[in-house]
């Protein structure tokens, strides 16, 4: 670990990072916002470790040594501590201010964004949200965000006055471990508050995974989208294409405007930002504007007639093809490939 430069009321900041094990293991938000932690340490010179709720957590643990992970705190909850996110937000609170951290950080996705202001409220601290990026300015921490449909930034300094909770705007995470980071060997230690806790009012009774079909694109972790190079009996495969895939369609101005679906499906700059996890570009060419929306995608594939359309450059991947003769392919080889789970009860 390294030693604390940055100050908070005269003593050295530490960084503690909220992370949901809620599966066991680490899934892509939890993998993002430790690498950005140990980023953010390493601005600021000081030290950070994790926080979590206890579980079945030996696989997320493993996972965590990776990204330099040195220390980790198990908060042990009544049973139905994740159902309430108040009981939660108490709990995190009562555990950040026993170990006297300032600076609490979190990924900004359903569960952080939530718990956010709840733990801005209880530690009685500065909040900063969807923060996009960071540094230091005349001895304070300048964090950056967004606002106004992503055309206006927005800066705001913390000098270490007062606890911060900061999230981090998915859009800016990655998995990718740092190559600074040496891996380390994870210290566990399990925490109870030494008052008692009661749940709040509200509480969750069930979960209902999002379905890709109608979530918003901005929020798809999957995505299909046409351009003008689809016809209307294209596109109409294409959403065929996302329904075995189990993705979100969505499409550029051009697609749009040919009546092809709704607005809020419409991705680019003109559109929707969007940051899945793997985008599938069918029959785009690629414009600034386009191009613009999907740039933070973590995986960007494409499907083009021509190839000096722009979104071949832009792409991790790209295929020069006529769509009309790759998309029954496609279609036909998923299905085949749907039927061969089936007949194995989904072993294969």
């Amino acid at each position: 670990m390294t030693t604390g430069k940055f100050q908070s009321a005269g003593q050295p900041v530490e960084i503690l990072v909220f992370v949901d094990l809620a599966e066991g293991e680490l899934d892509d938000y939890g993998k993002g916002i430790l690498s950005e932690a140990s980023r953010l340490a390493k601005t600021l010179a000081v030290q950070w470790s994790v926080l979590s709720f206890a579980g079945d957590q030996d696989e997320g643990i493993a996972q965590m040594a990776a990204y330099g992970v040195e220390k980790l705190t198990l908060i042990d909850g009544p049973e139905d501590t994740t159902d309430s996110l108040e009981l939660q937000g108490r709990l995190i609170a009562l555990a950040v201010s026993e170990k006297g951290a300032s600076l609490l950080l979190l990924p900004h996705n359903d569960l952080g964004g939530s718990l956010a202001p709840l733990l801005a409220a209880e530690l009685n601290s500065a909040l900063f949200t969807e923060a996009i990026a960071y540094g230091i300015e005349e001895g304070a921490l300048k964090l950056t965000s967004q606002i106004l449909g992503n055309q206006v930034a927005e800066a705001k300094t913390w000098d270490g006055r007062m606890p911060l909770v900061v999230t981090v705007d998915p859009r800016i995470l990655s998995s990718v471990v740092l190559p600074s980071v040496q891996p380390g060997k994870v210290q566990v230690e399990n925490w109870q508050p030494s008052v008692a806790t009661v749940a709040g009012r509200t509480r969750i009774l069930e979960r209902i995974p999002a379905d890709p079909q109608t979530v918003d694109v901005s929020e798809a972790e999957v995505m299909v989208s046409a351009g003008l190079g689809c016809s209307a009996e294209g596109f109409a495969q294409v959403e065929e294409l996302t329904r075995l895939l189990n993705a979100s369609v969505g499409v550029t101005r051009p697609a749009y405007d040919l009546g092809y679906t709704d607005f809020e499906r419409m991705v680019g700059q003109t559109g929707k930002t969007v940051a899945p996890r793997f985008y599938l570009a069918l029959g785009i060419s690629g414009s600034m504007h386009h191009i613009g929306g999907i740039k933070d995608s973590k995986r960007i594939v494409s499907v083009n007639i021509d190839p000096k359309a722009p979104i071949i450059a832009n792409s991790d991947e790209a295929f020069v093809a006529d769509l009309r003769e790759v998309m029954p392919l496609l279609i036909e080889r998923l299905k085949s490939q749907t039927r061969a789970d089936e007949a194995t009860g989904g072993a294969a």
